[in-house]
């Protein structure tokens, strides 16, 4: 049995791992270790949840010495803010015991802040691509001196469109650098980042990204429309105990509120909400609230589930059944962390069902059905979304709605309306208004007043 022992840690990094309580390797961790700390170009694919950013950061913040300079390093780059607060936490928990300065910058934060910050000193820097461009460009953060470059997530960035901004920040860095990329799944995207910017980079993979966590129990129910699994979530998280921290997971922004909305009539003041609509500083208090026991229901959007690191969270449910199936191992990837067990609940509808299917089909197994209480009551109230959309056969002598006159327009009166009259219109004028025909002849003006 490997042990963090047998990875030969400096002493700082031994104690730092010490007082987190970590002992044992997991396998990303275990077959990145070595090939990382050679120097080479690594490609890691492994599932969410599996310490990722502990594979990467151990043999960096091994091999990093200790130096005068002021400009970064290491460069850590990822897709969320929320991220980007939660590598730098791990990251100055491992160095506790070096001189080591992390930073972390991301958008919607004040970014003469960030620059002061920058101008007083860093060895390792964790920054959104965005704000990192942004502050490169102002030439406050010099990033000539990078020797190493962690991608983290980047199937998310590539998602999110951060391909043009990641080829701007390549341009940037020097050339000879040490480029390391963790994700969870490989897409033809990612592949293309890679052919061009890497150089023989070492592939690891450790598992197939739909190869489910073995310690998370999966469950599904079908359930017909919103209210009605309002009501079964409400019947379940009467069960206090067995549902101790629940995060929910739903389609979009406008869904997230509802449901928070709808939880907060019941569960008042135990629930919380995040998505990207919401303020940096609500975001990250609301994450706090969460993983400190304040809130035992998080309900959270897809993009808030990739990198989000909570211990102990009992219950993943998917309020809504994801498009691509792929981004349900992510979701189910908050569960079942450490080793722990943990529990997915799956709320699928009947024009869910392809989806559904595409899910087990990656997995290649069935997900459990489970039978809807008896208690819980089958609404038949639909929402906005879910009721059916009457629609007229075409008919092409009908004004549309695209085509309507809006407000402003109105029928001019008959005696505004303009004719075109042709070349006759000037001797109408001439006749009516009796001007001359030549400018300055007085004999034509005599004659005509006569």
């Amino acid at each position: 049995m490997v042990s963090f022992e047998d990875f030969k840690l400096t002493t700082p990094l031994s104690n730092a791992l010490a007082d987190l309580g970590f002992v044992e390797p997991t396998p990303i961790q275990e077959a990145s270790f070595n090939v990382i700390c050679a120097g080479k170009d690594v490609v890691g694919i492994a599932q969410t949840g599996t310490g990722k950013t502990l594979a990467y950061s151990l043999p960096l913040i091994r091999n990093l010495r200790y130096t005068y300079q002021e400009n970064p390093r290491i460069l850590i780059l990822v897709p969320t803010r929320e991220l980007v607060v939660q590598v730098v936490d791990s990251l100055e928990e491992l160095n506790v015991y070096t001189n080591n300065r992390v930073l972390g910058v991301y958008g919607g934060t004040n970014i003469n802040t960030q620059k002061q910050q920058i101008s007083e000193g860093i060895d390792i820097l964790v920054a959104t691509p965005g704000r990192l461009y942004d502050l490169a460009l102002s030439r406050v953060l010099q990033l000539k001196n990078i020797q190493k470059l962690v991608i983290d997530e980047v199937d998310v960035m590539l998602d999110l469109g951060f391909r043009h901004q990641l080829i701007n920040i390549f341009d940037l860095l020097p050339e000879r650098r040490q480029n390391i990329m963790f994700s969870a799944t490989m897409t033809s995207d990612v592949d293309a980042l890679i052919t061009d910017f890497f150089t023989s980079p070492e592939r690891i993979s450790v598992a197939l990204s739909g190869t489910p966590l073995e310690n998370i129990v999966q469950y599904r129910y079908d359930v017909p429309n919103y209210y009605t699994k309002v009501n079964l979530i409400r019947f379940l998280m009467d069960d206090r105990d067995a549902y101790y921290r629940v995060l929910i997971f739903v389609s979009n922004k406008r869904m997230a509120d509802r449901l928070f909305e709808s939880l907060e009539e019941v569960y008042h003041g135990e629930s919380c909400v995040i998505h990207s609509n919401k303020t940096q500083n609500y975001r990250l208090r609301s994450i706090d609230q969460f993983r400190n026991g304040f809130n035992r229901i998080l309900v959270a959007t897809d993009v808030m589930a990739r990198g989000l690191d909570i211990d102990d969270v009992s219950h993943v449910i998917n309020f809504d059944t994801p498009e691509y199936p792929e981004n349900y191992m992510h979701r189910i990837g908050r569960t079942g962390r450490a080793k722990r067990k943990g529990t997915s609940l799956l709320f699928s509808k009947e024009n869910e069902t392809d989806y559904k299917d595409a899910i087990e089909a990656l997995m290649k197994m069935t997900i459990e059905t489970l039978e809807i209480p008896d208690t819980v009551e089958i609404s038949n109230e639909l929402i906005e979304e879910e009721r059916p959309q009457i629609r007229e056969h075409y008919n092409p002598h009908k004004q549309t709605d695209e085509d309507a006159p809006g407000p402003a327009f109105h029928d001019k009166k008959d005696k505004n309306k303009k004719q075109n009259l042709g070349g006759s219109y000037k001797f109408i004028i001439a006749k009516k208004y009796k001007k001359p025909q030549t400018r300055g002849d007085k004999n034509y003006n005599k004659r005509n007043k006569k």
